[in-house]
């Protein structure tokens, strides 16, 4: 596929070819990157751009099979924009801290996820107020907004992921390395400090800036919605 200079001035325009330092280079990036300017690492945009299709073209046959995508972001630049993309596309999502065992021990997650349907349920029917004193449901309501802060945005995960989508591989490297022993196959927006031979559809791209990281997101969300409606 054809790299417009169009596409290259969006993503130029997003900050995406910035890297980190040359001395946080892993050798993994190399490939992908065109230059080092003030020692920073940039990277090459055609190639941003043609992982950024295949990323596309990957969440779009997922989507007409009907299988999930986890968003996965719990770095402060990307929690927000993670959780309102994932929302808008009706997918599963973690905005903040990976709990370890997500994917890796789901069955034992899955049951607190039931437990906080349940709690949620009985409140909104008033059978809270029905069996427990004002102490008792205090307790129950700090518990349900714990297990909301954790698991709030996988609480429609019935089974595992068609497979990940993470902002800064390394940072999610817990995430990676769990999908990896399910062989759950991951997308990642991964900047220059990252071991680009843990994901299998990696997007070399800054993972710090917002403007880089809500343009990649949101391209792979477009790609999976439409996916979805090719799929009806």
């Amino acid at each position: 596929m054809a790299t417009s200079a169009a596409d290259l001035k969006v993503l130029h325009d997003a900050g995406a070819h910035f890297g980190y330092p040359r001395t946080r280079r892993h050798p993994t990036s190399t490939p992908f990157l065109y230059a080092t300017k003030d020692r920073t690492d940039i990277f090459d945009l055609e190639k941003t751009e043609q992982c950024l299709d295949a990323a596309k073209v990957f969440a779009a046959s997922l989507a007409a099979q009907g299988k999930p995508i986890l968003f996965v972001g719990g770095k402060h630049e990307a929690t927000a924009i993670v959780k309102d993309v994932a929302e808008k596309i009706g997918q599963p999502y973690v905005a903040g801290r990976w709990i370890g065992g997500t994917l890796t021990n789901f069955k034992n997650i899955r049951k607190r996820i039931e437990r906080l349907e349940k709690l949620t349920a009985d409140k909104e029917s008033g059978e809270l107020e029905k069996k427990y004193t004002k102490k008792e449901q205090l307790l129950l309501s700090r518990e349900v907004e714990g297990l909301l802060f954790r698991f709030g945005g996988i609480t429609q995960m019935s089974d595992l992921p068609g497979a990940l989508f993470v902002v800064d591989s390394r940072h999610e490297k817990t995430a990676v390395q769990e999908a990896s022993q399910l062989k759950i196959p991951v997308i990642a927006l991964s900047s220059s400090d990252c071991d680009f031979s843990k994901t299998q559809y990696p997007i070399p791209g800054n993972d710090t800036s917002v403007k880089s990281i809500s343009l990649v997101v949101n391209e792979v969300a477009t790609a999976y919605q439409e996916g979805r409606k090719a799929g009806k």
